[in-house]
């Protein structure tokens, strides 16, 4: 328009310029034309003519001259006075213009449209818009379609218009003030609206609920004379069906009397609840409880309680939700619910209720109705949520219940109904009841009184009072005369002739529903009265009926709009459903913004169109949905509402604190101040400073304009004048109360040369013994720059600071150390610079080194599936309005690019954009709103490149392997080569590639893998030569990819390939009879070596033998391949038992063949086995007496003397000679002191050594033993015995006596050629225990010569002595009779000092127990390491 009007402007002033122009030059040409005439009064003569000529030639010249100038003049006035005259014209076409479009009408249009506001209770709030329009609009306000008139609520409502802004303020705002504003502008031409939504909210608890319409009206008053007042409340609850839930008050009464509790009510929704099974309440004891022990989605509701008190009521409303019961099929629908019986009488009765809330559940395909005793009611299931039960017995009580069905199975059933019983009304109606005598009530009939009516009149108004798809119900009125006997109906429908309908029922309501109509079809109906007399005529026929189709849902609900509730709960609003349709309420739905699954936020229809969602995640971002319910079902959902964020709605901050003064130059002072301590939920946003005279009671406003800083200079001040000041602080909610008064401030210019006080003190990372100061720098620096500062502390109660730094620091905060735990201390700061100390700040607010419960520190780490790297703190403590404030050597990080901030519930994170060295320091973070929770943590270069190594793996992830590409031999002689990744998805890829050409699975390759355990393998079937080379294996797994690599050349190939062909070999070999384990040694505890094999793949034609050096052992038992196992038992191994040792095995399938080289090493391993075990087994060291000295022995299993065995007398070896002689046998070791002199005193000991271990045994001979022993050898070196040989001529009587004792008493034997002499009339052999023993041969033949011996023995050991008899005959000679030492068969008698042996030695035998091939004397000339002749085998064998 503007545009428009200068272009105009601009044609028009060329218009005026040419026609001004024109006019001044015909102004100048008619000046031309003119000339000056001498009037005939001024003639004169010649002379007088020239002289007057001369003269006015002159005079002319003058003229012409003073002419011209004026002439000049002229034009120039006239060209300044017509540019004026273009200029007021211009000026005037330009308001013309303007003038000329104002004048045009124009319809109202809003500039500044209204915006919706949400307000707290008692706040108020302002609506404006600017409207323009020709004529000017009126503008009228309305709220929720109603005109708003201010003087009919005086003081609520004030209605302004200035200057084209109209505004409506609401004062004081009220929960009924939550609804729709519209300012609606109209002019002549049109009529313009804009609307906006106030939504006035009331802290949590029962006003919560007061704008939602659901608290109780309160109906009736219960006088009382009890002060009562609520304490303890309950909470919204959460319950699920099946469980009980109490719902508890608490309160306190005064008077508290037991007897006479408060009078307390209980209410669901707008409900009065009533004590039952259901609802179980008290009240008592300072404690009003209601108890639900069996909870159905029918509690689900708003419970209230009200307690009447002196001064009305206390009254309290919380919420329980109700879930459903975990289905007994999944996937199955909840229960319905609300089941109740309507339209009863005799006939049916119509149960109706309402369906349950479907998420991810399958649609419901109907329901099934129960009666009592559970029942099924209708066979196919019905799909809206009215049934009428029909069948049912006059008189009897009822309970009924529903379950839904859908295509996963049926739900479980909803809580029964009320009972109800099955009688008409009608017939109820038809009693009179009259008083008689004002006492008694008479009831009879009306039909009583009909008279002698017979045949009944004809029933009238036949229409049908409910149409459903499944069914149709029918209705009438009974016939005005019935007469007396009982009637009935008969029902009738064409729908192209008359048909009887309840031909088999006799049908006594006026009511009855219709089943089994065809889909599309048209029917009439009408009704017959029936008694015994007859029948009626028929009634008028019905309207045209025709069953509905079940599309009669409701329509979807209109825009759903979310805001701020709590710190837990969302508020939803939503438009009603266009068509309702006997709406029973709306479900709302919710789900987490980004996530595809919804829950349902009720399971019961609520009825309203405003809930608040509770028990959401805080902190979470969520969607809502919902839709509307009747009997027909659910409606199609809602559109989403917009995502929001779960936080506590909007409050005014707290009063900021702290004033105090920074500087002043005697016409202003510079004041600073503490933010408030509780924000409201919202980043504040203004600061308003108000001041005045100390002296003065009105306060005047410093800023009109809000200041963000808390530093603020207030200026025009008065020299010398003490001043006041106050601070207020707003956020998005408004601004909040005013701080307290500051101390009087003086206005006097500072001049000192120190610097002035920092300000702002504040502390972090409060913990038991530290803490971190932070402050301000102060604004008055002085003379000189600020260079450092000092920090006192003092404790509180105290007035001696202690400075804390020795120098001072140039960082504005400092930590502290040291601190006493649970002390409380209070810090002050002064600056300093090139002049000096300045002023101390204000003392800062007490505080106490301790750390707040469940304190944390911050945490650096790198997220998983990002890889940024981050800084997080789990906050111990926040509250609803609490924000995480991040900080990088204390200074605010909120607006850095380098970084980004995200909070969810008690977690803040701190994520770094692009890390490098800059971001290198120390990061602190403070929660508002709460008791100094704080941490800090310093990120070091270190850390930092660590955290980026990691970050770069998991932003260019590879696949984890457990193990990298690797080979191992099959069995077969196969190579398998293999890689084990730690996870794998069915979606990855790989392949082999071998010396850069890629292996595919085919001829030679097998290439397989196994997700769930990782392992990626190739088999080569036939590894040879050719297989030379490097393997790679590549995978990819989405994003992630790694490869491994393996090099199988050289040294490293020929051991594979070598292996490869041994196991192709074994293979082969495994196909007949083989050894599955080659000839092995093992030693028995009875120190026998056993060679043993496990052998496999055999058959019962199998053979097996044994060879030493090529020559077969045949063995007692023969081995049993069957059995799988065979073994070579070699008894008392020596060395002449080495050698090679072959075991073969054969049949038809082919032969195998184990070899076991006994010499060298394995000779020593299996002597040190067989050390072992026989040093383990080895008794303690024994002595015994002999005629030849003292001999100590040490019985064990086995004993050879390949087994490496010391003897040692005072830790000195001993060496085997006349004096001491080392031997054995193969059950023990000895060692034989001969002569024995006091030199042979000490302590002796023997080692056997396995290779392994030192088996040691010992014996002390010394004091008594050694005497006892040597009295012992004494006494036996003076005994006789049995000579050697004896003869004896024929017919003589031989007698061989020898003295025999022993402890215990030995036994003793006699034997002839190694055969037992059993004592008879010519043998008879006689022993005196412990004295003598003899064998007496009378009258001896040729035939009793031969080798006699006796053997005598006891527990402790034995002795055998030989005599050979010689029997001549008469008159032969003599032979020549040697006699022997003496030999005593004397078992040793232990002495007490000498321990007992380990291992007893075998009970005795009666006979004796030689080796077969052997003598049991050896020959005299033989040497050995065993004791001679007579002192051969002291012990026998042990078995």
């Amino acid at each position: 328009m503007l545009g428009f009007a200068f272009n105009d402007s601009l044609i028009t002033l060329n218009f005026l310029f040419n026609r001004k122009f024109t006019c001044v030059c015909q102004m100048q040409d008619t000046e031309g034309e003119l000339a000056y005439t001498i009037p005939v009064f001024r003639q004169r003569t010649a002379e007088e003519t020239e002289e007057y000529q001369r003269v006015t030639t002159k005079v002319e010249k003058g003229l012409a001259s003073i002419q011209e100038e004026l002439h000049r003049m002229r034009m120039a006035t006239k060209a300044q006075v017509d540019s004026l005259a273009i200029q007021r014209e211009v000026k005037e076409m330009m308001y013309r213009r303007v003038y000329l479009l104002e004048e045009i009408p124009r319809t109202p249009d809003f500039l500044v449209a209204l915006r919706p506001h949400t307000v707290w209770e008692k706040m108020p709030v302002k609506l404006f818009c600017t409207v323009m329009g020709k004529p000017r609009p009126i503008v009228q306000w309305y709220k929720g379609g109603v005109p708003i008139s201010p003087p009919s609520t005086p003081g609520k409502y004030r209605i302004e218009s200035k200057y084209g802004v109209h505004s409506l303020i609401i004062s004081r705002c009220a929960v009924s003030d939550t609804a729709e504003y519209s300012a609606v502008a109209t002019n002549p031409h049109g009529t313009a609206t804009s609307m906006a939504t106030v939504i006035v909210k009331r802290p949590a608890g029962a006003g919560e609920y007061c704008h939602l319409g659901l608290v109780p009206h309160l109906t009736d008053i219960h006088a009382s004379k009890l002060e009562v007042s609520l304490i303890d409340r309950f909470h919204v609850s959460f319950g699920v069906e099946g469980s009980s839930i109490s719902l508890v008050c608490t309160m306190a009464v005064v008077p508290d009397l037991p007897n006479l509790p408060p009078y307390a009510q209980w209410y669901r929704d707008d409900k009065l609840l009533k004590p039952g099974k259901l609802v179980e309440m008290s009240v008592g004891g300072g404690v009003a409880r209601l108890t639900l022990p069996h909870l159905a989605k029918d509690d689900e509701g708003l419970y209230t309680l009200r307690i009447f008190t002196k001064d009305g009521t206390a009254e309290h409303s919380a919420y329980l939700f109700v879930s459903d019961a975990t289905p007994t099929t999944a996937g199955a629908p909840g229960a319905p619910m609300s089941v109740k019986a309507y339209d009863i009488n005799s006939e049916y009765i119509l149960v109706a209720w309402k369906p349950p809330n479907i998420v991810s559940e399958a649609p419901i395909t109907g329901y099934f109705v129960d009666r009592d005793t559970w029942v099924q009611c209708n066979d196919a299931p019905v799909k809206v949520c009215k049934y009428p039960v029909h069948g049912l017995s006059v008189g009897h009580s009822y309970h009924f219940r529903v379950r839904a069905v859908n295509s996963a199975g049926i739900s479980r059933p909803s809580r029964k109904s009320d009972k109800v019983t099955a009688l008409d009304e009608a017939e109820s109606a038809r009693l009179q009841v009259i008083k008689n005598q004002g006492k008694y009530d008479v009831v009879f009939k009306d039909d009583k009184m009909e008279g002698l009516v017979t045949v009944p009149g004809e029933p009238t108004d036949v229409h049908a009072s409910e149409i459903f798809k499944s069914y149709v119900v029918l209705s009438w009125k009974p016939p005005s005369h019935r007469g007396r006997a009982p009637l009935w109906y008969i029902i009738e429908k064409v729908c192209v002739s008359w048909q009887h309908i309840n031909t088999a029922v006799k049908l006594h309501s006026p009511r009855y529903p219709v089943f089994d109509l065809q889909d599309g079809q048209t029917y009439q109906f009408r009704v017959y009265s029936v008694n015994v007399h007859g029948c009626s005529e028929a009634s008028a026929p019905s309207e045209p009926i025709r069953k509905v189709d079940e599309d009669g849902v409701p329509s979807a609900p209109g825009q759903v709009v979310a805001t701020r509730n709590t710190k837990s709960s969302v508020f939803v609003q939503w438009e009603a459903s266009k068509q309702q349709k006997n709406l029973m309420g709306y479900y709302i739905d919710g789900r987490i913004a980004g996530s595809k699954e919804w829950f349902a936020c009720n399971n019961k229809p609520f009825k309203h169109t405003r809930f608040v969602v509770h028990g959401l995640i805080p902190g979470e971002t969520y969607v809502f949905r919902v839709q509307a319910v009747n009997v027909f079902g659910l409606s199609e959902e809602s559109a989403e509402s917009s995502p929001i964020s779960v936080e506590p709605a909007l409050a005014t901050p707290s009063a900021p604190y702290g004033i105090s003064m920074l500087s002043s130059d005697g016409s202003s002072i510079t004041l600073a101040w503490k933010s408030p301590k509780h924000r409201g939920g919202s980043r504040i946003n203004a600061y308003y400073v108000d001041k005045r005279d100390a002296d003065a009671l009105e306060w005047q406003e410093v800023n009109l304009v809000a200041t963000t800083e808390r530093v603020c200079t207030v200026g025009n001040l008065t020299a010398g004048t003490f001043y006041e000041f106050k601070v207020q602080a707003g956020n998005l909610a408004g601004v909040g109360v005013p701080s307290a008064p500051s101390a009087p401030m003086k206005c006097e210019a500072w001049t000192m040369d120190e610097p002035g006080p920092p300000y702002d003190l504040s502390f972090s990372e409060v913990r038991s013994h530290s803490l971190v100061i932070v402050w301000k720098a102060p604004v008055y620096s002085g003379a000189s720059a600020v260079t450092g500062y000092f920090v006192d502390m003092v404790k509180r109660g105290s007035s001696d600071f202690v400075t804390l730094n020795q120098e001072a620091v140039t960082r504005r905060f400092l930590q502290v150390t040291g601190l006493e735990e649970g002390e409380t201390y209070v810090f002050r700061v002064r600056a300093v610079n090139a002049n000096g100390i300045g002023k101390p700040s204000e003392l800062s607010e007490p505080v106490c080194a301790r750390a707040a419960p469940g304190t944390k520190e911050i945490v650096a780490g790198v997220d998983e599936e990002t890889g940024d790297i981050f800084l997080s703190l789990e906050a111990c403590e926040v509250c609803a309005t609490s924000e995480f404030e991040w900080s990088k050597n204390y200074r605010p990080v909120a607006d850095c690019p380098r970084v980004t901030v995200s909070t969810k519930g008690r977690t803040s994170r701190l994520t770094f954009t692009n890390p490098d060295k800059d971001d290198l320091g120390r990061y602190s973070v403070v929660v508002t709103d709460t008791d100094g929770v704080s941490a800090s943590h310093t990120l070091t270069e270190d850390a930092l490149n660590t955290m980026l190594e990691l970050s770069h793996a998991i932003r260019n992830p590879i696949v984890p392997l457990k193990h990298g590409l690797n080979y191992e031999i099959l069995d077969k002689g196969q190579v398998r080569f293999w890689v084990q990744a730690v996870k794998l998805s069915p979606s990855m890829s790989y392949r082999f590639v071998f010396n850069d050409q890629e292996v595919k699975s085919g001829e030679g390759y097998k290439i397989s893998h196994d997700v769930s355990s990782g392992i990626i393998q190739m088999i080569v079937e036939n590894f040879t030569r050719a297989h030379e080379g490097t393997y790679t294996v590549q995978i990819h797994d989405g994003k992630a990819k790694t490869q491994s690599s393996l090099v199988l050349v050289g040294e490293v190939f020929k051991a594979a390939l070598k292996e490869a062909e041994f196991q192709r070999k074994e293979h082969l070999r495994k196909q007949g009879p083989h050894f599955s384990e080659y000839l092995y040694f093992t030693v028995t505890e009875e120190c026998t070596v056993m060679l043993a094999c496990k052998v496999a793949n055999v058959k019962k034609e199998t053979t097996f033998h044994w060879y030493k050096e090529d020559e077969e052992i045949i063995p007692e038992t023969p081995p049993n391949v069957m059995s799988g196992a065979c073994a070579l038992p070699i008894r008392q191994f020596s060395r002449k038992d080495q050698g090679v040792y072959k075991a073969v095995l054969s049949d038809g399938r082919g032969k195998d063949t184990s070899v076991f080289d006994i010499s060298g090493q394995v000779f020593d391993d299996i002597i040190n086995a067989i050390a072992k075990i026989a040093g383990a087994s080895a008794s303690e060291l024994v002595l015994q007496c002999t005629p030849e000295g003292i001999r100590l022995q040490c019985y064990m299993n086995y004993y050879t003397e390949e087994m490496k065995t010391v003897w040692k007398h005072r830790e000195s070896k001993i060496a085997s000679s006349e004096k001491m002689r080392i031997g054995g046998t193969s059950e023990m070791a000895w060692m034989q002191i001969c002569d024995p002199s006091d030199r042979e005193k000490g302590h002796y000991a023997i080692e056997i050594s396995d290779g392994v271990k030192t088996h040691v045994r010992t014996f002390d001979l010394s004091g008594q033993a050694y005497t006892e022993a040597c009295a012992e050898y004494q006494r036996l070196k003076v005994m006789g015995g049995l000579p050697d040989v004896a003869t004896i001529m024929e017919e003589k009587s031989l007698s061989l006596t020898c003295n025999v004792w022993g402890d215990p008493t030995p036994e003793v034997t006699w034997f002839k050629n190694e055969q037992e002499v059993a004592s008879t009339e010519h043998t008879k052999v006689m022993y005196d225990g412990g004295r003598f023993a003899s064998m007496v041969i009378n009258k001896v033949t040729p035939e009793d010569s031969g080798k006699y011996s006796i053997n005598v023995r006891n527990k402790y050991g034995g002795a055998v002595v030989e005599i050979t008899v010689s029997v001549y005959k008469h008159g032969e000679v003599i032979p020549e009779a040697k006699l022997g030492a003496p030999k005593m068969a004397t078992p040793v008698v232990t002495p007490a000092a000498t321990p007992a042996p380990s291992k007893s030695p075998a009970p005795l035998s009666k006979t004796p127990t030689p080796t077969p091939s052997k003598s049991p004397t050896p020959p005299r000339g033989i040497k050995s390491p065993t004791p001679p002749r007579f002192m051969k085998s002291p012990t026998p064998p042990r078995k």
